[in-house]
């Protein structure tokens, strides 16, 4: 089964609300299925597990103690020429975008989620790879975690930072932690000191997520971003916004502290993050547009949901932050053709799945956080080691080769009297779902449990229309259902 393609049309390519002009690009997008570029990848992995025994045993590790993958904690591959003409009938282009050694090019494929490679020009090696780096979040915790004494190079909270931890057989396994950066050099002198960025990380944490109306709390927002922007540029404040993101969002979600932990002891955090979903009223969403617009998103597909569903969604990336979001709106099957990230949606009487959601905890993007992080895993057994801690996964909404998603069951979140009074005087719950919120609250966040294989970079719009319903609050038993079937029985 090939992957479904979604519809992004617009007739309109200029914004009236000032945000950047609809392009070209966004228009297609038609992720391929990448196998052959992915079993090469997989193939250059090998060749350096099979050589290096700390890779072995680390890669071991994750699968086992956290349901992951190496291909996905791996930044980089080095090698010396021969991988590139190896590569290159994959899809492999020069990576222009990145600063790199001198003798040195990048890699990188623009249709896959697959890791890059650099490349020695002027290296002996032949067709074999010299060096896998780990992305991490934090270096020092890295080193920790598995008993290392070395000095990285880079600054401490810099833009990109290196430490080699162990070479045998011609192979070395490095650790690497970005901030804001693409490039492959290790800048000596920051050009934003070190106290500037420190405060530009708790100007972010201690942001009015609650303050007055959620038209002054996104004000007030808007105008730290601007902040925080001038201090470390876009890029960096990308970085430190979803970092703070996912803590936040961590705090209110069990499942989520749990594999945190279980990641945080091989010391990489949160560094195999697939992307973030925001829930947004549509009469924010303009707002939500324009946050992820100054941290230099920009837009990728949108999906229509369709008349029966009621919603849509918006997905954006950050080039070089490699942050990919999910934005998600209620819609009305006439607004389906328009650009609604670009133009403003008018309030409606009735409220769909997301439109509840927010009425009931508030904004993503301001008091309620994210409504989940998706990661990448080994779909299967991270739903078994999830499922020892207690914690179930819901039936897969996708599950096909090249792409497994599932939620873990949703964390219920109290709701305030405050809002369940307002949705119930407007008309937009029952008095038995109001009096049903006050008593057991409401389904808030959940941890998506995904796996890509072929570098799938796209999403299925059947299947997460599928998700949505299936977590509506307004359902008495909604999406609890544990499933621990077995490949192909979702």
């Amino acid at each position: 089964m090939s992957p479904e393609r979604s519809t992004n049309t617009t007739r309109d390519p200029v914004s009236s609300s000032g945000f950047r002009k609809e392009t070209e690009r966004e228009r297609h997008f038609d992720w391929p299925l990448c196998y052959e570029a992915e079993n090469e990848i997989l193939r250059l992995i090998q060749d350096v597990t099979a050589k290096n025994r700390f890779c072995r045993h680390l890669a071991d590790r994750m699968l086992r103690e956290t349901g992951t993958l190496l291909i996905d904690w791996t930044d980089h591959l080095g090698a010396g020429p021969g991988v590139e003409e190896a590569l290159r009938p994959f899809g492999y282009l020069h990576d222009e975008s990145a600063e790199v050694p001198p003798s040195h090019r990048a890699l990188g494929h623009p249709k896959a989620m697959l890791p890059r490679v650099l490349i020695e020009r002027d290296g002996t090696r032949g067709a074999g790879v010299t060096t896998l780096a780990l992305k991490v979040d934090d270096l020092g915790d890295f080193l920790s975690a598995h008993g290392f004494s070395k000095e990285p190079e880079g600054e401490p909270f810099g833009r990109y930072r290196r430490v080699r931890v162990a070479e045998e057989h011609g192979t070395c396994v490095e650790a690497v932690e970005r901030r804001g950066y693409r490039g492959f050099l290790t800048a000596p002198n920051e050009a934003v000191p070190l106290e500037v960025r420190l405060r530009a990380m708790e100007l972010w944490k201690t942001r009015p997520r609650r303050s007055g109306s959620e038209e002054e709390a996104y004000e007030r927002c808007l105008l730290q971003l601007d902040k925080i922007i001038g201090m470390v540029g876009a890029d960096a404040a990308c970085h430190i916004v979803f970092a703070e993101e996912r803590r936040y969002w961590e705090g209110r979600n069990r499942a989520a502290r749990v594999q945190k932990f279980a990641q945080d002891r091989l010391g990489l955090g949160w560094a195999n993050h697939d992307h973030h979903t925001f829930r947004s009223s549509r009469r924010h969403f303009l707002d939500l547009m324009r946050f992820l617009e100054k941290l230099g998103f920009e837009r990728r597909e949108r999906y229509y949901a369709g008349a029966e569903a009621g919603w849509g969604a918006q997905i954006l990336e950050q080039p070089v932050e490699g942050i990919v979001t999910f934005c998600d709106v209620d819609l009305r099957p006439e607004e389906t053709e328009m650009d609604f990230s670009r133009h403003p949606l008018p309030e409606v009487d009735r409220l769909g799945t997301i439109g509840l959601w927010i009425g009931l905890h508030g904004e993503s993007f301001l008091q309620a956080g994210m409504h989940h992080l998706e990661c990448r895993f080994d779909f299967e057994r991270t739903r078994e080691r999830l499922a020892t801690e207690g914690i179930d996964t819901m039936k897969p909404f996708s599950d096909f080769p090249f792409l497994k998603q599932a939620f873990t069951e949703g964390e219920r979140w109290p709701v305030t009297a405050e809002r369940i009074d307002r949705l119930l005087h407007t008309g937009r719950i029952t008095a038995e779902q109001a009096d049903r919120f006050g008593k057991e609250g409401a389904l808030g966040s959940h941890l998506e449990n995904l796996q890509r294989k072929g570098g799938f970079k796209g999403f299925n719009q059947t299947s997460v229309s599928a998700i949505i319903a299936a977590t509506d609050p307004r359902l008495v038993e909604p999406g609890v259902r544990p499933c621990m079937q077995g490949p192909g029985q979702g």
